[in-house]
């Protein structure tokens, strides 16, 4: 059967870093109640990046890796819940940016869970031969959405993307599980030129949904795979708070050391968050072949999801 396996990956991020010392001077805070609460030090904060540049930016940093050529690429998919303009999506403009001139392109919204949404549905068009080779992209520039005078979100959200590089195989295998309930009240924002711009948040309500969703979504897919969860080399769960992270373990009974955190040096870049990790973790080296990775998320909608599959080797150029 075919699968789809992730062959590059690509990140970046806005120049500005704002810390928690900084956000003392501007709201009613500290930088001990951030740490404490979130699990955050430092966000970066677009200065006139946008969703495109960075998504850009991160995808010829994944096809490099990949080994790809940009007219090589079938499908981009954006996940995005925070573009500058309507029409055309994003992902039509990263096409124009990095020439992949042969590529389907369109975007994804499903907030946090955004990337893990788009992940899956590039296995689903490369799994029924519908692409070849897909360019999967987390970008989120939430600063222009942040009420920087609201103490109970400001704290918690930062620009950033990641991008992969995934191609259809016969020999890799992939495990999805993906859900949505409508529920508006718990975190939503009007976007750009509404008069409910700003991101509002109900905390302990989508504490409560992740503690929730997240960890049935990984019992779920350890079902389909046959799995037990020891057998997890890495759990890469959606950046959003530390004290999540660290509850979801608690409940699925898996050491913390196995969940990979960066949230200290980012803060909750939505859709970017999986995808930003995943980067760094090749990076240094700590995705090795054959490894098994579960990636888990949650966010607006309310949408959850996740993915479990092996870790390559490195495609050969």
């Amino acid at each position: 059967m075919r699968t789809i396996r992730i062959t590059g990956t690509g990140s970046a991020l806005p120049g500005r870093i704002v810390t928690n010392k900084e956000l003392e001077q501007m709201v009613e805070t500290s930088d001990e109640w951030i740490r404490e609460r979130t699990g955050i030090g430092e966000r970066h904060v677009s200065v006139g990046e946008t969703v495109v540049t960075l998504a850009s930016e991160a995808a010829r940093k994944a096809l490099e890796q990949a080994g790809k050529r940009a007219e090589e690429i079938d499908l981009i998919l954006v996940a995005t819940c925070s573009p500058e303009q309507y029409l055309p999506c994003c992902a039509c403009q990263v096409q124009a940016a990095v020439g992949a001139v042969n590529a389907l392109a369109f975007d994804v919204n499903a907030a946090c869970s955004g990337f893990l949404f788009a992940l899956n549905t590039a296995d689903a068009y490369l799994r029924t031969g519908l692409a070849e080779n897909a360019l999967v992209i987390g970008s989120e520039v939430l600063s222009k959405l942040v009420d920087w005078t609201d103490r109970g979100s400001c704290i918690l959200f930062g620009d950033g993307v990641g991008a992969v590089v995934v191609k259809s195989t016969q020999d890799a295998p992939w495990y999805a599980h993906l859900g949505a309930r409508g529920e508006r009240d718990i975190l939503w924002s009007g976007g750009m030129g509404s008069e409910e711009r700003y991101l509002h948040m109900n905390g302990q309500e989508v504490f409560k949904f992740a503690l929730e969703t997240v960890p049935q979504a990984a019992r779920t897919l350890l079902a389909k795979a046959g799995m037990e969860k020891e057998q997890v080399d890495w759990y890469v769960l959606h950046q959003a708070n530390h004290r999540i992270v660290e509850s979801v373990a608690r409940r699925l009974k898996v050491p913390l050391s196995k969940c990979y955190e960066n949230i200290e040096r980012y803060g909750n870049t939505s859709a970017g968050t999986i995808p930003i990790a995943l980067d760094e973790m090749a990076e240094q080296g700590l995705l090795k072949a054959g490894q098994w990775i579960m990636c888990l998320g949650f966010g607006s909608g309310m949408t959850w999801g996740g993915a479990l599959f092996q870790w390559q080797d490195k495609e050969e150029k």
